[in-house]
């Protein structure tokens, strides 16, 4: 009702920006009362990026978390025409911005609070009103090939599809979960908004981004969401901590957990297993694996998701080793999430699992998956273009590519319809899949592959400052910097005996063998997405990083041992500099294809 008194009314878009606070969650609520539509933003746009969407979504109102983004928003408004009024949650830093447009939290609510009867009973009536094809809500994908478009979502996508997806996993009102993935993102809609307003299970907030993992163990979530670089982040934290134990325990864990892996997933699944192999997956659960979960706040999760991209075979099997009920999930924004997914009794690590119960699947010609269902969106706002590019007669394309097993009807992503290509021999050559093998090791955070249309695959990797710096003070390392870390012979050669051993894994495939990693550099700074290298959702962008890295590749390419590098960074606080460094370029060891030879 404060913001109805304030001019908020039906159609008109409600900017949310900021991280995930009960009260910002509650402004996309009343928004959806007023039959106003709520547009969240991720929190960690720059100033440019977030005035783009807020000016293309022609926002009115904004609501948001704190001095940070308010200054963001100011920063840019003579570019927001519709832009009216900043509500902002957080007063810290605020005190002394005297502006007619920006308004505590607490006085909207005051306003709404003195509106009286008649007010109510608009509100009441605006609530009556609405329909299963009134606007839900707009969210800006990620935009890995360019701009963001904006999905709208209708009322009923968002109901079907949570009420769909909670009969399939059998989602109660016990569940927990915790909602610390960006607003913007679909996953963090369905399953805080949507599904927990159909369930009336309990959504919590963390205290802050920092406290994240902590609020996570005293939580305990029964329900959880996930993207795999989270997975990977978590397995890298235990790795390091295992490498810090004594070599007796480090020995023992590792005999534990290739037990493990070998029998826990069957046990997860209800499978039949030895009663010795029960005994000894026992005796690990008392002396690791309960532990670890404990540590991860993964003890009570009942069902649990991995989605957004592929997951490493390894990371996943990981968790399902460590008795987490941890699940694949394909879907795309554009399907308010839900395409393909495993049920418990089908979990595998190379597969998304079969569609959904709700869901059509077919593959095109050139393998694009399509898919159509009640979830599907109603348009891109403002541009019809897109639209008719990615949907017709209810199919939408997904941009992926992969296929359907016939005997089991599980869907099997290769990678981006546009990523996948050949080596310059006809080789099929996927970046996904090596990138993944290569993320595996707890010292590589990232890794971009090169090779369509080349004769050969190289790579260029960043490392993982938390767990190389950890092998650092634990070998009496010294260093001052990402960079000089990054450049440091013994890091190298650590990175070359990973690339080795995921070239050995290539080799025992025919098919595969041809698509070694012939050469690696190690960049000298972190993928960041201010400087549009990978987007908020940790997604390369493989265009940006061709132009922006042309002579990096041109020289792993060339008979050159190292490289002079010179690259623009954006500061958190806008500002630009410049990071130079003379990088190393390395060459794993390759292998004949086994099979081949055999």
């Amino acid at each position: 009702m404060g913001l109805a008194a304030r001019g908020l009314g039906p159609g008109d878009r409600l900017a949310i920006i900021g991280d995930n606070r009960p009260r910002l969650y509650w402004g996309m609520i009343a928004a959806q009362s007023l039959r106003a539509i709520p547009v969240p933003l991720y929190q960690d746009s720059v100033a440019e990026e977030m005035a783009w969407v807020v000016r293309h979504a022609g926002a009115k109102f904004a609501l948001v978390e704190n001095q940070e983004q308010v200054d963001k928003i100011l920063e840019q408004k003579e570019s927001l025409p519709d832009l009216e009024r900043i509500v902002y949650e957080d007063s810290k830093g605020l005190r002394n911005y005297d502006l007619e447009h920006l308004h505590p939290f607490e006085d909207i609510q005051e306003e709404g609070r003195a509106a009286g009867s008649e007010a109510v009973a608009r509100l009441d009536d605006s609530i009556g009103k609405g329909r299963g094809d009134d606007v839900c809500v707009i969210l800006y994908t990620s935009g890995t090939t360019g701009q963001p478009k904006g999905v709208v979502l209708t009322q009923r996508n968002v109901v079907e599809s949570s009420r769909l997806s909670c009969e399939f996993d059998s989602l109660g009102q016990h569940e927990e979960t915790l909602a610390y993935l960006p607003m913007a993102w679909v996953g963090d809609f369905i399953f805080s908004i949507g599904q927990s307003f159909w369930s009336g299970f309990c959504v919590s907030c963390p205290e802050s981004r920092d406290t994240m993992r902590t609020d996570l163990r005293e939580i305990g979530p029964t329900y959880f969401f996930a993207p795999p670089r989270f997975f990977e982040d978590l397995l890298t934290t235990v790795m390091i901590r295992m490498e810090d134990a004594s070599a007796p325990k480090r020995r023992l864990f590792r005999r534990c957990l290739d037990h493990a892996r070998r029998v826990g997933p069957r046990i997860l699944a209800g499978q039949a297993v030895g009663l010795v192999d029960r005994l000894v997956y026992g005796v690990s659960e008392l002396l690791f694996l309960a532990p670890i979960r404990n540590a991860l706040g993964m003890s009570r999760i009942r069902v649990g998701y991995t989605a957004g991209e592929a997951i490493g075979p390894e990371i996943f099997s990981f968790y399902r080793a460590m008795g987490v009920n941890l699940k694949q999930l394909y879907g795309q924004t554009e399907a308010t999430v839900f395409v393909a997914g495993q049920t418990d009794a089908e979990v595998r690590d190379d597969t998304v699992g079969p569609a959904y119960p709700w869901v059509e699947i077919r593959l095109d010609e050139r393998g694009e998956v399509l898919y159509r269902s009640p979830g599907v969106f109603r348009e891109y706002f403002r541009n019809p273009e897109a639209t008719a590019g990615t949907m017709s007669d209810g199919w939408v394309r997904s941009g992926d590519a992969g296929f359907i097993e016939e005997s089991s009807g599980h869907l099997r992503i290769i990678d981006r319809a546009k990523d996948v290509g050949r080596l310059s021999g006809g080789t099929m050559f996927s970046p996904k899949l090596i990138e993944n093998k290569l993320k595996f090791y707890p010292e590589i955070q990232e890794a971009v592959v090169i090779g369509d249309g080349r004769p050969d695959v190289v790579v260029m990797l960043n490392i993982d400052l938390a767990a190389v710096g950890s092998w650092a003070e634990r070998n009496n390392v010294v260093y001052a910097s990402y960079q000089e870390l990054a450049g440091h012979p013994e890091v190298y050669a650590i990175l070359t005996r990973h690339v080795s051993s995921v070239n050995r894994f290539l080799s025992e495939d025919p098919a595969l063998a041809p698509c070694q990693v012939r050469r690696f550099l190690v960049l000298h700074k972190e993928l960041d997405p201010d400087d549009g290298e990978i987007t908020r959702t940790r997604k390369v962008r493989r265009r940006i990083i061709n132009e922006r890295y042309g002579d990096l590749i041109e020289a792993l390419y060339s008979d050159a041992s190292s490289v002079f590098a010179s690259t623009e960074v954006t500061y958190e606080d806008g500002r630009k500099g410049r990071i130079e460094a003379t990088l190393r370029i390395a060459e794993p060891e390759t292998f004949e294809a086994r099979r081949a030879a055999a």
